[in-house]
């Protein structure tokens, strides 16, 4: 007797366990409604003694002057202008979760993308305060600003990348900050009508602006999703290649390649889904959010980490090629003798960056690493490390050995306000998202409902009945 009865094989679900719609509320609320843990605390206490210490090396910065900092006539760029790339390549990992997987219509991203999100706008809150106080009179930081003035023709040069960096990173900040805010709407609603002290259903209240969840709320929540995710796309592939331009349009041997734009956008994805591997891996065990921050998002991400990982490789490999290849001599010296070589000074700093970013993401080839907690978290580290590295090979090595052998003996070292002000920008961001998973939920509320009615996993029990009649039953009882 055949039976109605097949499965297709599908995916495994996005939600783990049979979860209803209330039990989601009630899970992904319990964080933002307990006391924190003590977890938190420990997280939450060294953060902001870290962003201490950052703002006592700023503020002896800012009184003394960037001689507090070890740059010398050689290496005008350090460890300030590393940590700004280095920090907006973190952030762009929550544009593309948020933007370019929601056009695609990938039902992955709902688990990660709010996390991912507020991660981007603490990252480039991070990033944009080392180009300020590079200037050393940060007080005339107002002067990057194209606005009208009475002091004569001074204006901003419009022909440089520092310029484009300021119109590209606050673009990118606000359009983040909009998609990020825009998609708590609902799920701060949901706080609002569960809340039970005062000042929490009059704060949740404020933030949601009146969303009562009608239909003609939700109509002009997802129009405006889409069209913030329209114009954040370009802004994921926008920005980081315009912070590229600061290298590739001058004239310095190591920087002046055209590969820069691609190879610091595939860069930037890299080490911006290691660090929300780290966030998430982190964040699902405190906060007890595994069944939402499965396995599954795990390996799907640890994909996108081999595949730009990969293509951060080629792009090593080419520019090294192309600068023994174009036999330019002072390009082919700054590969050679300034990183390649084991005996220079920096040549550690090239193959701890080769090994960390190349070779090192290649065990995600294999199902079992990917899907491994423990290998995750510890190469989501590695990566970041690495990538920190990249961006001081590329801006260091091509600087202290110019044109002028004199200066060569000049070895850069950072002091220890600028490892503080590095510090600081951790305790900032940590700071910042332990304030964000207290007070708002880390993952997307409504956003899981519809991965969950989605999945057909409530549903598969209702037509349990259905699937054990025959095809003869079935026939008889719903033939017209």
């Amino acid at each position: 007797m055949a039976v109605m009865k097949y499965e297709s094989q599908v995916r495994p679900p996005l939600v783990d366990g049979a979860k209803g719609y209330h039990q989601v509320t009630e899970d992904i609320c319990r964080p933002v409604e307990n006391r924190p843990s003590k977890a938190w605390w420990v997280g939450f206490i060294l953060s902001v003694l870290c962003l201490l210490f950052g703002v006592i090396s700023v503020t002896r910065e800012v009184w003394f002057g960037t001689g507090q900092w070890n740059l010398n006539k050689t290496v005008g760029w350090g460890w300030d202008i590393t940590n700004f790339v280095w920090w907006v390549g973190i952030g762009h990992a929550g544009t593309l979760i948020s933007a370019i997987l929601l056009l695609f219509r990938q039902g992955w991203r709902t688990g990660v993308n709010r996390a991912a999100e507020a991660m981007t706008i603490f990252a480039v809150m991070c990033a944009g305060q080392f180009p300020i106080f590079h200037m050393g009179r940060v007080w005339n930081a107002f002067f990057t600003l194209p606005y009208p003035n009475t002091r004569g023709p001074l204006w901003v040069n419009f022909n440089s990348p520092l310029l484009w960096d300021v119109f590209a990173i606050s673009t990118y900040f606000t359009v983040s900050l909009l998609f990020w805010y825009s998609g708590l709407l609902p799920d701060l609603a949901t706080l609002r009508d569960r809340a039970k002290e005062k000042w929490r259903k009059m704060f949740y209240g404020l933030a949601s602006f009146g969303w009562t969840g009608s239909t003609k709320h939700w109509q002009r929540h997802e129009a405006l999703s889409l069209v913030l995710a329209g114009l954040a796309t370009p802004l994921v592939l926008s920005v980081h290649t315009i912070v590229s331009f600061d290298f590739a349009t001058s004239v310095i041997p190591g920087w002046h390649t055209t590969i820069f734009p691609p190879y610091f956008v595939a860069g930037a994805i890299f080490s911006g889904f290691a660090m929300v591997q780290t966030l998430l891996l982190v964040t699902r065990k405190v906060l007890y959010l595994e069944d939402y921050i499965t396995i599954e998002h795990i390996e799907v991400m640890n994909k996108v980490i081999v595949l730009t990982g990969s293509i951060v490789g080629i792009a090593y490999l080419t520019e090294l090629f192309m600068a023994w290849y174009s036999h330019v001599e002072y390009e082919w010296f700054a590969f050679r003798f300034n990183r390649v070589d084991l005996s220079s000074p920096y040549g550690w700093a090239y193959y701890l960056m080769m090994g960390c970013n190349v070779l090192s993401p290649q065990i995600f080839w294999f199902r079992k690493m990917r899907r491994s907690i423990v290998v995750t978290f510890f190469m989501s580290i590695l990566v970041n490390i690495g990538m920190w590295f990249e961006r001081f090979v590329i801006i260091v090595t091509s600087l202290y050995r110019d044109y002028l052998p004199s200066s060569w003996s000049v070895y850069y070292t950072p002091t220890i306000w600028e490892v503080g002000f590095y510090i600081g920008t951790f305790g900032l961001f940590f700071t910042c998202y332990f304030l964000f998973s207290k007070f708002f939920p880390v993952i997307a509320i409504a956003e899981i409902k519809h991965i969950l009615k989605k999945s057909g996993e409530n549903y598969k029990e209702e037509m349990g009945e259905v699937e054990q009649e025959s095809v003869e039953e079935f026939a008889h009882t719903y033939a017209h």
